[in-house]
């Protein structure tokens, strides 16, 4: 049984959560939708009226005709029962209109909700997806999107009905039975209704606790699949299965005394109502005794209370739900109130790109305040020339990356391109003007040609083959059976690294950006694809100014500048040959890449 006391610190405010999914419901810009609630709303009227007004008085007047004992009337009972019939048969009639009236309202609201939800999740920063698991983002958002068709329809075709359907047999009760079968059914109404949101402010908490440990569940599934390849690579497969039955153990046990708490709920809902059920008919027979009531009165009561309890039965399981889907809405509702961490300025205006001389002004940049990873770093990097960012790893090379594109903004000094700060232009101009091949090319789920065409929406079919031959993978995909049609897998993983990279680089060349980042595009790849890339990569990089993050120096020597990071500052730069001659740090991670490459070489020999 639950607590004597019940308090909720982690239980999400009712009234609060509902206010915030009232929109969703009373759509101010879709009155076609508000209409279609309003005629929901008239056969649910109707259907109580047939329901409370209609059967039950039909069954009473058939039933006091035959305890008469006269034969005389009997086309008048089988009129009378047949209307009882068919006042049952009109409220199903009416509920199911209601509710194909009502679904397209549903369906919409649960439509608007999860594209907020999406759009929203793609505005907030590189560090939110970092820090969060996508299985367990997803599980939010789905629950919370499936709550709200659930929370519109008992709202509206649970609540109020039974409500309205109160306020009728009390009033029929006042008007023919008297005062104390009105007074039992408040008392039991008032007594259901507490002990219900008791009970079931007990079981949120339980149910709460299941969902994060499903969450927790789910995302270790995700997160073990989608690392398929290192589980295999580290024989962890029954690493993995022990620590996924590990987290179902918990949500079991957790499930286990969820549900078990509903055994209570439902004995303690009951005993109420059928309390009140033996109650009510034994007041009306009593009154028989007397002469007061008639058997169709004791039949009457009887039909009204089990109609009224049926409701009633389905309060306690949409309190329930209402109770569930306020806790899956408020986590999503967080999702929706995560504030974005970067934001256009006010009045931000379009970048405009000129001939594309980017500039780094004694950038500073953190990702935790207590650790520094751009300490001052100074670049000029003119229009259509190619500059490579070299390093030791940990220097901050790749950052330098994710500060153009506005992934983070910079905590100190500033980025301009063409002599505008990039804080101060729309986020959606920056990156349209800026185009990547990153290290680890991630692809969706989908053709090559989609894939190819996602640099820019609209590119066309001449445009995607023009890209694959500039990428010189076009005779690959021409090879293929099903040519651009042909489907990559889950992140790409039916294709070879070089594979993936030509996709990337022709990716990139439908985008056409007058600015390139090439970060660390050939390091994942072995020496013969290595060099295959970068003849590629090479010819890209003419007539725009093009960033090359490199860990192999070999790949970056015909770069116009080489500019070596250490420690989050320029610590040198100029021409490769100028490098080698100063004899500092670029001339030393050369000559030990050197000697790296001959001991891999020299088992060969």
């Amino acid at each position: 049984m639950p607590p004597a006391t019940s308090k909720s610190s982690s239980e999400r405010p009712l009234f609060a959560t509902l206010k915030r999914f009232l929109p969703y419901l009373w759509p101010k810009e879709l009155p076609g939708l508000r209409a279609r609630i309003v005629i929901a709303l008239v056969f649910v009227l109707i259907s109580k009226l047939v329901q409370v007004y209609g059967a039950p008085f039909a069954l009473q007047g058939a039933i006091d005709r035959m305890a008469s004992g006269s034969r005389d009337g009997v086309w008048l009972v089988i009129a009378l029962v047949t209307g009882y019939a068919a006042a049952r048969l009109g409220s199903v009639i009416f509920d199911n209109l209601r509710n194909a009236v009502f679904e397209r309202v549903g369906q919409d609201a649960t439509r608007r909700l999860a594209s907020d939800v999406f759009r929203h999740l793609h505005k907030l920063s590189l560090r939110f997806h970092l820090e969060r698991r996508t299985g367990a983002i997803s599980k939010v958002v789905e629950r919370g999107t499936k709550s709200i068709d659930t929370m519109l329809y008992f709202l509206l075709f649970n609540i109020a009905p039974t409500i309205l359907e109160l306020g009728m047999v009390i009033g029929i009760f006042w008007t023919r039975f008297g005062h104390w079968l009105v007074i039992g059914t408040v008392a039991m109404v008032v007594g259901y209704i507490a002990f219900t949101r008791w009970v079931t402010d007990w079981r949120a908490k339980l149910r709460e606790q299941m969902n994060d440990l499903d969450t927790g569940a789910v995302a270790h599934a995700v997160d073990s699949l989608l690392n398929f390849e290192t589980v295999k690579y580290f024989n962890a497969e029954a690493r993995e299965s022990a620590r996924y039955d590990k987290a179902m153990t918990a949500y079991m046990n957790a499930a286990v005394t969820s549900e078990n708490s509903l055994a209570w709920l439902n004995i303690g809902q009951a005993l109420i109502t059928n309390v009140m059920l033996g109650g009510g008919m034994a007041l009306v027979v009593f009154g028989w005794s007397s002469g007061r009531f008639t058997a169709g009165d004791v039949v009457l009561v009887s039909t009204l209370l089990a109609q009224l309890f049926r409701p009633l039965d389905m309060l306690g399981w949409v309190y329930r739900t209402i109770r569930q889907g306020v806790i899956d809405m408020g986590s999503m509702f967080d999702l929706i109130d995560t504030h974005a961490e970067v934001l256009d300025a006010p009045g931000a205006q379009p970048l405009a790109v000129g001939s594309g001389h980017i500039r780094f002004d004694d950038v500073h940049f953190a990702y935790d305040p207590d650790r520094e990873i751009l300490k001052g770093v100074t670049l000029d990097i003119p229009a259509g020339s190619t500059v490579a960012v070299v390093g030791p790893s940990g220097a901050g090379k790749s950052t330098l990356a994710r500060l153009m594109y506005r992934f983070y903004d910079v905590t100190g000094g500033g980025i301009t391109i063409d002599g505008q700060d990039i804080r101060q232009v729309t986020q959606a101009s920056l990156r349209a003007a800026i185009g990547i091949v990153p290290q680890d090319t991630v692809l969706f789920n989908d053709t090559i040609g989609y894939n190819i065409a996602y640099g820019r929406e609209g590119a066309g079919p001449e445009e995607i083959a023009a890209a694959a031959r500039g990428a010189s993978i076009a005779g690959f995909i021409q090879a293929l059976p099903q040519g651009f049609d042909t489907r990559v897998g889950e992140r790409g993983l039916k294709l070879s690294g070089g594979e993936k990279q030509r996709v990337a680089i022709a990716r990139t060349l439908v985008k056409n950006p007058p600015i390139l980042i090439l970060d660390e595009a050939t390091s994942a790849l072995d020496s013969r694809t290595e060099a295959d890339i970068q003849a590629t990569l090479e010819a890209i990089e003419r007539g725009r100014t093009t960033i090359v993050i490199a860990h192999r120096l070999s790949t970056v020597v015909h770069a116009d500048r080489i500019v070596v990071l250490e420690a989050g500052r320029v610590a040198e730069q100029g021409t490769h040959t100028e490098l080698l001659r100063q004899n500092g740090l670029y001339a030393e991670m050369w000559t030990r890449q050197a000697q790296e490459r001959e001991a891999d070489e020299a088992p060969a020999e």
